[in-house]
């Protein structure tokens, strides 16, 4: 790509990977020779999102995008829910049909669905790309049980690719976060992608389409094409301006702002907390109380014939905080704690 940058050409490319890692370097070389890098199928399939993001909503300070950027996890967390589904068995039925390499650890241990949000967040808030930068988490630990009890409470369970302005700071995260069924977000199923902006002119928008595939994949290249084939005759010498940014919709800073560390991003979490032999529904909330954790609201689950399990929200607290309040849990209950985000809409 750098070569046919420096010789004159444009780039056309769906490989999120690539620009995830190299994607400044690319930019960089693509100014330089007055050359296009167009890369619109590489997140979100037939979503035209970066466009949206470059040029539709260019009038916005953009605060937040959150997506289900990853079909093959989404496909998967689906049939877990409709079928009762081990995560075993969902990905096994994934791989099947086709939507799950024989490797799929890119896909559920939230690796590409990373790659894509560091795209979107350049072209959101105009700040480098780094993919490590961005804190993952994928979901192989996701249980049938976390499903259950999410749904008790009326919460899809999705991974979510989160960029978020906090301050002069920014949250860049990939999890597994529960959704209330209120937000579009939840009613995004099988291998489709969605993405939720939040900017201070337009507010609240929402895109949806298919996420992965030959068709959806080659209905963002094409555009890309044709986008090129219109330039005018202007810009076809080395060095001509290209119009629209590469990466981002404003102007860089020259010092990026920092990117908040996992134990300082401010979330609610639903714990699911079960034990071997009983569970004293008092101790479990003293021992979350005397750490701080404030619950907003319990219930008890039954599912699947196993034993009853205490479904617990909290307030919005610091990760350091939940980490801290679910270790105790542990030692001075004797229980095992599940832990999940709660998506908050913007």
């Amino acid at each position: 790509m750098q070569a046919a940058l420096a010789a004159g050409k444009h780039v056309v490319t769906a490989n999120k990977a690539l620009l995830a890692v190299h994607g400044e370097a690319l930019a960089a070389t693509a100014a330089a020779h007055g050359r296009r890098l167009a890369y619109e199928a590489a997140v979100a399939g037939s979503i035209p999102i970066i466009k949206t993001l470059r040029e539709a909503l260019a009038a916005n300070r953009i605060d937040a995008v959150a997506g289900i950027l990853n079909g093959t996890s989404n496909y998967i967390l689906t049939r877990m829910r409709d079928d009762s589904l081990d995560f075993a068995e969902a990905l096994a039925e994934a791989q099947k049909q086709g939507y799950a390499e024989a490797d799929p650890a890119f896909d559920v241990d939230g690796i590409d669905a990373a790659h894509k949000l560091t795209l979107l967040a350049a072209n959101a808030f105009g700040v480098p790309v780094d993919f490590g930068a961005v804190q993952v988490q994928g979901i192989r630990d996701v249980t049938r049980a976390d499903i259950t009890a999410a749904a008790e409470l009326g919460y899809a369970v999705k991974l979510l690719a989160i960029a978020r302005r906090r301050g002069e700071a920014l949250e860049l995260r990939v999890h597994p976060a529960l959704v209330a069924r209120s937000n579009a977000l939840a009613w995004v199923d099988g291998a489709r992608n969605g993405v939720a902006v939040h900017g201070d002119a337009c507010g609240p928008a929402f895109y949806s389409g298919a996420g992965a595939g030959g068709e959806p994949t080659a209905s963002a290249v094409v555009a890309d094409l044709i986008d090129l084939a219109r330039l005018p005759v202007e810009h076809a010498g080395n060095g001509a301006s290209t119009g629209v940014p590469t990466l981002g919709t404003h102007a860089r800073d020259a010092k990026a702002p920092r990117v908040l560390a996992s134990g300082e991003v401010v979330s609610a979490h639903m714990l699911h907390v079960v034990a071997d032999k009983g569970l004293c529904e008092a101790s479990v909330v003293g021992s979350l109380q005397k750490s701080g954790l404030p619950i907003a609201r319990r219930k008890w689950v039954h599912a699947d014939g196993a034993a009853p399990a205490l479904v617990l929200l909290t307030a919005p607290v610091a990760d350091a905080m939940a980490d801290s309040a679910v270790s105790r849990v542990q030692t001075q209950c004797k229980a095992t704690v599940r832990r999940l985000r709660v998506h908050v809409e913007d």
